[in-house]
C-alpha cells in the first residue's frame, strides 16, 4: 500500500483511498469499519500524546504506577467530526475534522489499514489529505452530511 501526504488540514481532511478493483458491499464494510472505530477511539480523546504513560515506559509495564493526575491534567485531543464515506469507482474517500486529537491517529490509522489490506481489502493507495482533480468536494454538501456531530 502506497501512503502519500498532500496539504493537511486537521479541521478539514479528505483521506482517499484507492482500491485495485472496485470494492465489494464486504469490502467496504471491512474499510468503514476501521474508520469508524478509529473515529470513535478519537471522539473519546483516544489519541492524546501527550498522555501516553504506557508507552513512555518501555518494554517493562509490569506493575506500573498509572498516574491519574497526569492522565486528568493532559489537554483534550478529541476528533470532532466525520463525513458519510463516499465511493466512485477504485476510489473511497471520507472527510474528518481531527480536532485536537494529536498526530499519533494517523499513524495508528495508517497501521490498521496496512493490516487490514493484507488480510481483507487490497488498498493500493491511501493519500492523507488535498483533494482529487478527477473527483471534486462539493463544500456545500459536505455540512449536510456529517455522520457524527458533537
Amino acid at each position: 500500500m502506497q501512503i502519500t501526504f498532500r496539504e493537511f488540514d486537521p479541521f478539514d481532511l479528505w483521506i482517499w483511498v484507492r482500491f485495485t478493483t472496485v470494492p465489494s458491499q464486504q469490502e467496504r464494510y471491512y474499510l468503514e469499519e476501521v474508520f469508524n472505530s478509529w473515529f470513535f477511539l478519537g471522539k473519546l480523546g483516544g489519541f492524546n500524546a501527550e498522555n501516553i504513560q504506557v508507552q513512555e515506559v518501555g518494554v517493562e509495564i509490569s506493575y506500573l504506577e498509572y498516574d491519574q493526575n497526569t492522565a486528568e491534567n493532559s489537554m483534550m485531543a478529541l476528533m470532532h467530526n466525520m463525513g458519510e464515506f463516499e465511493y466512485e469507482g477504485i476510489w473511497g474517500r471520507c472527510w474528518f475534522d481531527l480536532g485536537t486529537s494529536d498526530a499519533i491517529a494517523i499513524d495508528i490509522l495508517i497501521n490498521s489499514l496496512q493490516q487490514l489490506s493484507k488480510e481483507y481489502v487490497t488498498i493500493e493507495e491511501l493519500i492523507i489529505g488535498g483533494e482529487n482533480s478527477d473527483w471534486p468536494v462539493d463544500r456545500n454538501t459536505r455540512e449536510s452530511s456529517l455522520a457524527y456531530n458533537n
